[in-house]
This record gives C-alpha cells, structure tokens and sequence, in this order.
C-alpha cells in the first residue's frame, strides 16, 4: 500500500514525513490502490441512512459557509462553485431518504446512480424561483423533478464554468472571471444556505419513514401524500416534531401559508 502512496509524488517530495502522512490517511480512509474509489452500492440500515443523510448535511453547511468566505472576499466564480457543490449534498438527504424504501435490487441502484449523479442532487436549486412564480404546495415543487427538466443540467454547466476555462461556442474562451458575476454568486449562496439545513436526523425518523411510506412507495400519489401526513403526525407524537397543527399536511393540501402569514 505505501508503494501506492509514495508513486503519487516525485520521489524528491516523498520525504519521510511526507510517507507517513500518506500512509495515515490511506490508512484511515480506507483506500486501496485502485483506478475509481470502491463505491458501496447495497443497502442500508435505517442508522446507516440518517448518518449518512446527517454527513451530508454537515457538508453543505460546511460548503456553503466556505462560500460565503470568499463571496465575502469577491471570488465569485468560487463562491458559486462551492454553492453549487452544497445543493448536491443537500440533495443526497432525498435520494437518500428514497433508498431506505426501496423494494428490489433495481430500486437500490437506481438510487446509488442518483445519489452520484450531480443533477440528480441538485434539482432543488430552482425551489425559490417556483415560490417567486406562485408555487405554494406539495404539487407545485413537482416539476422540480420532471425527467425532461432542463434546470439541472443548467446548473451543472455554470458549476463546470465557474470552475474551469473553456473553448464554447464559436472558439471562445470562457474564463470563470468573465463569466459569474455578483448578483448571481450572491443569489447561488442563498439557496444553497435556505438548503444546509442544522438539525440532525435520527434513525427513528427513517424507521418511522419506512414504516409509513413504505408500503405504498411509487404506488397511489393519494396514498404516498396520505402516508407523508401521518409518518409527520407520528413524527409529533413521539416528539421529533414540533407539536401543533400537523405542517406536512398544510404544505400538501393548502400551501404554505402559514409562514407567510406569520411575516406579515
């Protein structure tokens, strides 16, 4: 393994300190000498779903307060770029939530290929935009998600633009300083902070995930929303939710309104 290690630098940087840094971190991530990280694809436990959906959401904070850094510092190319990164981890919460209840093999891979998949993560990004043009319930986010969407394809172009040079269009060269500006790298940052949610999810949760939507996953649309209203009241019951009026319910059957409300 420290052949492996050491072949990844020129021989007159491969001090002695340099190897053993090397060694500590194959060591502790795990890595092997191989061409593509080793990928788990199976499934997971409901534990396993909320660590991982907790780690992703510890990493979009950790982005998108990484983005803010350097907007505050005028490096808007890059400040857009790690925006873009924290909506991808925002969006393995989803994916991840959709794996939990998957039913057969092919349901299971098709969830690791999304939840790897950048504009699979990071279709949420137009959510604000849909609010701005009247968008208030369940229903009204959906086209979010439309296969024939082409938001977030979009958006991973202007991550790739914001990140790299390029010859595009007629031979011209795009230069991320010529092409992301302020305002955009400004508003970039706000969503993908409305999405770096804090509060952390446990496995309860997923196991009470399981329970209510998992026997009509992908089934009747009445029966999912009616299953998403009742995994949130039980969700209230045993204390995970604030008590109250049930929320998921108002957000599928009136909008969301109260939040407005509350502002005014």
């Amino acid at each position: 393994m420290w052949v492996f290690a050491i072949h990844i630098f020129p021989a007159s940087a491969a001090t002695a300190g340099s190897r053993s840094l090397i060694l500590c971190l194959v060591r502790c991530l795990g890595v092997m000498p191989a061409k593509k990280l080793n990928q788990y694809r199976g499934r997971l436990s409901p534990k396993q779903i909320a660590d991982g959906m907790n780690a992703a959401q510890r990493n979009a904070r950790r982005l998108v307060d990484d983005a803010k850094l350097l907007l505050d510092a005028g490096r808007f190319p890059s400040a857009a770029s790690l925006a873009i990164l924290s909506i991808e981890e925002s969006g393995k919460t989803s994916i991840l939530r959709q794996l939990s209840v998957a039913k057969d093999d092919k349901e299971i891979a098709d969830c690791w290929r999304a939840y790897r998949s950048h504009t699979k993560k990071n279709a949420m990004w137009i959510l604000t935009e849909l609010f701005s043009k009247g968008a208030r319930k369940l229903d009204d986010f959906l086209p979010m998600f439309s296969d024939g969407a082409e938001h977030p394809q979009l958006l991973d172009q202007v991550k790739q633009i914001s990140f790299y040079t390029d010859c595009l269009g007629n031979a011209h060269w795009s230069e991320p300083t010529d092409v992301i500006e302020e305002p955009f790298a400004r508003t970039i940052v706000q969503i993908a902070d409305i999405f770096a949610r804090d509060k952390a999810i446990s496995a309860q949760e997923i196991e009470l995930w399981i329970q209510h939507i998992g026997p009509v996953w992908m089934a009747n649309p009445d029966w999912m929303r009616k299953a998403v209203e009742n995994w949130y009241s039980e969700m209230q019951q045993v204390g995970l939710k604030p008590a109250g009026p049930n929320e998921m319910e108002d957000f599928i059957r009136l909008g969301i309104i109260r939040a407005e409300s509350n502002d005014t």
